[in-house]
C-alpha cells in the first residue's frame, strides 16, 4: 500500500502571515492538529496545535479576554513557526511503512506529501493506523492462528498449503522475528471461523501453536 492510497488530498494550509487565531479556527473546524505553512506555492514548514498553544498567553495572565484575542489576532504564524524546523516530507509513491519509519525516526505524527515540489497531500499517524487495521483484516469475522515456524525452508508454504487443501481463504499472513523466542512467528488470519482441525494438522507437522483467536460478528 502506498502513501497516495491513504493520504488526505484536501489539505488545509496557512501562510506565514495567517494569524494564530485563524490557524486555531482552521484546526478546530477541520479536526486536524497540524497545518502546512506555505509561502506563495512553496511549503516552508508545518505548524502544530502544540506550537499554537505554546504561543498563547498563560492561563495565569491578568489580561482580559479582549486583550487576549487582540494579541492572538496580531500574532502571525511566522512568529510561532519553530526556527530551523527540520521539515520532513514524503512522496505519494512511497510505501506507508516508509512513512511510518520517518515519523518514528523524527518523532512526528504527520508528513506533508510532495510531488514535483508541490504539496499534494498529508499523511498522519491516524491514516497509518487505519491502513494497518485494513491490511490485517481485523474488521471482518475471522480466525487467527499464531504459529512458531519450524527452522527449515518452506515452513510458511507448509502451513498455507494445509489451509489451501481445505479450500479456505487466507485473509492475510504476517511473519516476524520474535526476539524473545529467537524464532519466526507466522500469524494467519482466515475467513473460516471453525479452525480446530486446521490447528491439529499444523501441530502434527511439528509446528508450535502459540495462540488461537476467533473473532465473530459480535466481536467486531
Amino acid at each position: 500500500m502506498k502513501v497516495r492510497d491513504r493520504m488526505t488530498t484536501d489539505v488545509k494550509t496557512v501562510n506565514l502571515d495567517t494569524s494564530v487565531t485563524e490557524a486555531f479556527r482552521l484546526m478546530k473546524d477541520n479536526s486536524v492538529r497540524r497545518l502546512p505553512v506555505m509561502d506563495n506555492d512553496n511549503l516552508v514548514g508545518m505548524i502544530t496545535m502544540r506550537d499554537l498553544n505554546q504561543a498563547s498567553p498563560s492561563a495565569a495572565t491578568t489580561l482580559s479576554i479582549h486583550e487576549l484575542n487582540y494579541i492572538l489576532a496580531k500574532t502571525k504564524v511566522k512568529d510561532v513557526l519553530p526556527k530551523k524546523q527540520n521539515l520532513v516530507a514524503i512522496g505519494p509513491d512511497n510505501f506507508i511503512e516508509t512513512a511510518a519509519k520517518l515519523m518514528r525516526q523524527n518523532l512526528i505524527s504527520g508528513l506533508p506529501v510532495m510531488e514535483n515540489d508541490k504539496l499534494v497531500g498529508i499523511v498522519t499517524e491516524t491514516d497509518l493506523f487505519d491502513a494497518l487495521i485494513e491490511i490485517l483484516g481485523v474488521n471482518i469475522p475471522h480466525s487467527r492462528i499464531d504459529v512458531y515456524a519450524v527452522d527449515r525452508p518452506g515452513s510458511l508454504a507448509t502451513v498455507t498449503q494445509i489451509i489451501a487443501n481445505r479450500g479456505i481463504n487466507i485473509l492475510n499472513t504476517v511473519v516476524y522475528f520474535d526476539k524473545k523466542k529467537g524464532r519466526y512467528k507466522i500469524i494467519l488470519r482466515m475467513e473460516e471461523i471453525e479452525c480446530d482441525d486446521i490447528v491439529e494438522e499444523i501441530k502434527s507437522k511439528g509446528f508450535e501453536i502459540d495462540s488461537v483467536l476467533i473473532r465473530g460478528e459480535d466481536d467486531i
